[in-house]
């Protein structure tokens, strides 16, 4: 006789921490906190459609819910080739943009000599 209240108890806590763990987008139709009264409110009813309709399986449900911090990459920044991917951790970040701002003062300083250049043989070719 016990059975059957256990298992809806069982069902209600599963799919609340269920829907409480799993990241907003892989929850479908309703946000979470919808989700969270309707299981609550309706606790078979409200879990079984949370199963059913709510969640998103597939692979991306199969990530680990653990935090982790992305590994600092040592290679040089060079063998990047691609400009619109973003750098993953602050040092890569500063690394990127000390890159570039040495690449403006290296073309800001090309501009000047050029520049100089073509005042000299001005100068050199009128006199």
């Amino acid at each position: 006789m016990l059975v059957i209240p256990l298992l809806v108890m069982t069902l209600f806590v599963f799919a609340l921490v269920d829907i409480i763990l799993r990241p907003s987008d892989q929850v479908r139709h309703l946000p979470k906190l919808a989700w969270v009264f309707i299981v609550i409110l309706l606790p078979l009813i409200g879990s079984v459609l949370w199963f059913a309709i709510g969640r998103e399986y597939g692979p991306s449900s199969a990530r680990p819910r653990t935090l982790r911090m992305p590994a600092v990459r040592t290679e040089p920044a060079a063998a990047s080739t691609r400009d619109d991917s973003a750098p993953s951790s602050t040092e890569a970040q500063l690394a990127a943009l000390e890159r570039e701002i040495a690449e403006a003062e290296r073309d800001q300083r090309i501009k000047r000599l050029e520049e100089e250049l073509r005042r000299r043989t001005d100068a050199g070719g009128t006199a």
